[in-house]
């Protein structure tokens, strides 16, 4: 927390310098443009013309001069707060407040084998813990690295990056709040690519249209001039004929141009700031040196030919800043009279069209390269802050054998680190069935979270919350969290079969899958829990799978036990002087204490004692 605080503090004082510097330079451009007003008042009344003519460039060269000095100081102040707020965030997410993060409630998917179960997105989340990507398109790739697993040479190549760019804290904090400044809630990304991608209209023809168009703007220009020169002597209608003639041409070839040109407005006024954005983060990366091998190559994919995509990108963002200046009827607001002058002599939507597709093109093939490149930076550069946050985890040793799970003073990474208990949890052997029983609120179901989302983590390359770990690479599938569906008519007892279903299907397509199952078939009858449980479990032994269940049944757990299916494990509690407490420690055996009755008479329910002799009364 102590780096964070102090970039706090630093970056605080920066801003107040700076907020300072941009109010003085705003009182002195005041000053100068009364100032000058007042001395131009003077040399106009004394007639002094030629000072008139040299007193205005120098003031506006001086103005524009000022005008561009307060915009750095503006943009320096924006950068700087933007670094301090990512700093806060930090502290923050080292408490474990996530309140204020985006919880990627869009990538939610009950369906899905275990991102519902093991608080992968919404509340208190996995992915606002790490969520530091500023791009719209990085935030869905950093949903994606989170529920589709790679391929396990792919993990070390991750855990490399990840702990190349941790060192980075200067680098990476630029590039974050760098993204933060171009964020444009306007754009929309895929739409970006699908114009970039699409095919050309007027290239084949680049020729043919150019040569119209200097031919037009020749003809256009000299019937302009011929125009005046009949205004002058007088003769208004032999000049005003072939000019108007020939912008009624022009005007037609405009109007058949139109939709391209309303097409590339519509970019520029939605996307300009994201593709600016782009080739910003574009720029720090093409700039810094890196360590790990794959960061290289993945910097080299921003290279086409020795020509950098920076260069690329500021290529296109010219034009498109270009066509801002006409006026178009999907944009209400903005455009210059003087382009729609100027366009209807020279033709310049011609130019500005021939201009974009001669780089869609060149590049439209990179664009979704460089892009994707950028977000992979941005998603590496969330896990890297979150290692950096993070000292005490450690990267895991993926094993080439199968069922491997070893996990030294596991904890749950969303539990702030004063409140977290950690435990030792190991399976070594195939097909090994870990069973845990325990009372209520003793921490069976946050064990079985801990255990997964450390397991998500190591798969996906990132550090896990445990001193040390040694995984397999692996499928992993919960059902902890089956619900019912008033609109699909499905009650939560059939929802919990259809979960069953899909993990013994992915059970016969592929061995390597660990499993978490808390409380099965609790929507059933005892009897039929027994028979269920026992069955289910017999049935997984049998496809050489690997994986824990949580329970209070403690007849399963014996059954079970005692046929050899499964390991047990639990965890207790203790009450004293009427008060329950928790160590939240795993222990092997079965479960000897529970608490469900003495949690109701703590919550007020009279319990009985002799409740099964309790005959009916008259009331």
């Amino acid at each position: 927390m102590k780096p964070y605080l102090n970039r706090i503090e630093k970056y605080e004082t920066e801003i107040v310098a700076l907020t300072k510097k941009s109010n003085i330079l705003a009182s002195l451009r005041l000053f100068v443009f009364v100032a000058s007003i007042i001395v131009f008042i003077i040399l106009i009344r004394n007639a002094l013309f030629v000072p008139v003519s040299i007193f205005l460039f120098f003031f506006i060269t001086a103005f524009i001069l000022l005008v561009k000095r307060n915009r750095e100081i503006d943009f320096a102040r924006l950068h700087t707060t933007n670094l301090k707020e990512i700093n806060e965030s930090e502290i923050l997410r080292e408490r474990r407040s996530l309140e204020k993060f985006d919880a990627g409630q869009q990538y939610i998917d009950h369906d899905h084998p275990y991102s519902s179960d093991l608080d992968i997105f919404g509340a208190h989340s996995l992915f606002q813990l790490v969520n530091r990507t500023t791009t719209e398109s990085g935030n869905e790739l950093l949903g994606k690295w989170l529920t589709e697993l790679p391929a396990s040479g792919e993990i070390i190549e991750r855990q490399e990056m990840i702990r190349d760019l941790s060192q980075k804290l200067d680098w990476r904090q630029r590039f974050q709040a760098t993204g933060l400044r171009f964020i444009n809630k306007r754009s929309d990304y895929k739409k970006l690519m699908a114009w970039t991608s699409a095919p050309t209209s007027i290239l084949g023809h680049r020729t043919l249209y150019s040569i119209a168009a200097v031919t037009l703007s020749v003809l256009s220009l000299s019937a302009l001039v011929f125009f005046v020169n009949s205004m002058i002597s007088l003769n208004f209608l032999t000049g005003l004929l072939p000019l108007a003639l020939i912008l009624f041409v022009n005007n037609k070839i405009i109007k058949r141009l139109r939709p391209l040109t309303e097409d590339i407005v519509e970019i520029a006024n939605n996307d300009l700031m994201t593709l600016k954005g782009y080739g910003a983060l574009i720029d720090l990366v093409e700039k810094e040196n890196f360590e790990s091998e794959g960061l290289n190559h993945l910097k080299s994919k921003l290279t086409v030919n020795t020509y950098s995509a920076g260069k690329r990108i500021k290529e296109l963002f010219r034009i498109l800043e270009f066509s801002q200046q006409r006026v178009s009827n999907n944009v209400p607001i903005g455009g210059n009279l003087f382009y729609s002058i100027f366009n209807g002599f020279l033709l310049l939507d011609i130019h500005m069209i021939i201009e974009t597709e001669k780089w869609k093109s060149k590049n439209r093939s990179n664009l979704n390269i460089w892009a994707r490149t950028i977000n992979e930076f941005e998603v590496l550069n969330s896990f890297a802050g979150f290692y950096y946050s993070n000292p005490e985890f450690v990267f895991p040793d993926i094993s080439d054998d199968s069922d491997i799970v070893e996990l030294e003073a596991l904890g749950h990474p969303l539990i702030d680190a004063d409140a977290r208990v950690c435990n030792d949890y190991c399976s070594r052997r195939p097909t090994e069935i870990a069973l845990i029983t325990g009372s209520n609120m003793a921490g069976k179901t946050t064990f079985l979270r801990a255990v997964g989302i450390n397991l998500v983590l190591a798969q996906i390359g990132a550090p896990c919350c445990a001193v040390r770990a040694n995984v397999s690479h692996m499928r992993i599938f919960t059902s902890m969290r089956t619900q019912d569906s008033l609109r699909e008519g499905v009650s939560s007892f059939r929802a919990e079969l259809k979960r069953m279903e899909k993990l013994l299907n992915l059970m016969e397509r592929n061995n390597n899958v660990f499993f978490l199952l808390d409380e099965i078939f609790k929507g059933t009858n005892s009897e039929d829990r027994h028979i269920g449980g026992f069955s289910l479990i017999d049935q997984i032994k049998g496809l050489s799978t690997s994986g824990i269940i949580a329970t209070h049944d403690i007849e399963l757990a014996k059954l079970a036990g005692n046929a050899g299916l499964v390991a047990n494990y639990s965890f207790n509690s203790d009450i004293k002087s009427d008060e329950m407490t928790f160590s939240y420690r795993l222990n092997p055996g079965i479960c000897k204490d529970f608490n469900a009755s003495e949690l109701m008479k703590l919550s007020g329910i009279k319990i009985l004692s002799n409740w099964r002799n309790v005959r009916p009364n008259a009331h």
